[in-house]
């Protein structure tokens, strides 16, 4: 009979520990040979949020939500290394802020102002801090 080992690095194991009852948590399982596995490359942002996260202003794992109160409805994403945002209740990830947004909403809409940082910001606030450098 096959013997199935999952082995979890540490950061990962408390992520799932401190994650509460509305978090997201996304685990990636590879098949290995039993032998370690190579040093993954690098993951390199592609994409609408590549500029900001190579300017070190948006970062992977960052968690974006949104609130819109005559709707009555609210979103929240996580954007991953390689620039994408995973939106919650969504298996599959968006390539940009609006079709994130557009996800939730079920309407054509802005994603680069609907979407807000952990301290506020909107992404396009964060992309004119960026065209100002």
């Amino acid at each position: 009979m096959a013997t199935l080992s999952i082995h979890f690095d540490p950061a990962v194991l408390a992520r799932l520990t401190s994650a509460s009852g509305d978090d997201t948590v996304h685990v990636t399982l590879s098949l290995g040979g039993g032998s370690p596995a190579p040093p993954a490359a690098p993951v390199v942002p592609h994409g609408p949020l590549a500029g900001l996260m190579q300017a070190g202003l948006l970062a992977p794992d960052t968690v974006l939500t949104f609130h819109q109160r005559r709707a009555n409805r609210s979103g929240r994403a996580v954007v991953t290394a390689d620039g994408q945002l995973i939106v919650d209740g969504h298996s599959s990830p968006f390539p940009s802020p609006s079709k994130a947004a557009e996800a939730v909403t079920g309407n054509v809409i802005n994603g680069w102002t609907l979407w807000h940082t952990p301290n506020g910001s909107t992404l396009d606030q964060l992309r004119g801090q960026l065209d100002a450098r």
